[in-house]
């Protein structure tokens, strides 16, 4: 396996891996599949706000699983914060590729002087909760009953890593 930039020719592979995580978890709270055209033009917005997409990839180029990070919240107060999201072929889960990525990630991060990095996380989703805890993140927060899928009403946990030991934004 190795994790390097992702490429328009990648855009499969992550559609695929993002519209299985909506038929089929709650990890992402979106009722709609979406169209290879919308995760390419999801990619280059990423691209163009500076922001890594990064994929993990097999011998043969075959997507694994993928990571990025965007702004929290859209005003200027926030430009040290970002969120993250990390997905991971259904077949693929637990062999270490989702920390492979967050690794990366969080180094990607940092190289951009971001200070924090959020993480919103399905509360019963003990698996990526649990990731996320291995690599430094903290229970911040917790949002019973704020989204629905599947019938269900759904509570939203907030992890967060500090990436930084900056005292002040400018230092």
């Amino acid at each position: 396996m190795r994790i390097r930039d992702a490429l328009p020719g990648d855009v499969p592979g992550i559609a695929a891996i993002y519209n299985d995580a909506v038929a089929n978890t709650t990890a992402i709270w979106n009722d709609a599949q979406v169209s290879h055209e919308n995760r390419l033009d999801w990619l280059n917005a990423r691209r163009q706000s500076g922001y890594p997409v990064l994929v993990a990839v097999a011998e043969d180029d075959a997507v694994l699983g993928y990571a990025s990070f965007g702004d929290w919240r859209a005003f200027d107060g926030y430009r040290h914060t970002v969120e993250h999201s990390v997905y991971v072929h259904k077949e693929q889960r637990g062999a270490g590729i989702g920390k492979a990525l967050m690794q990366v990630l969080i180094a990607r991060a940092q190289d951009l002087g971001k200070h924090v990095m959020v993480a919103g996380i399905e509360a019963g989703n003990k698996g990526s909760i649990a990731l996320h805890e291995k690599l430094g993140f903290a229970h911040v927060g917790h949002l019973p009953q704020v989204g629905t899928k599947f019938g269900e009403w759904l509570d939203l946990a907030f992890l967060q890593l500090t990436l930084d030991q900056r005292a002040r934004p400018g230092a």
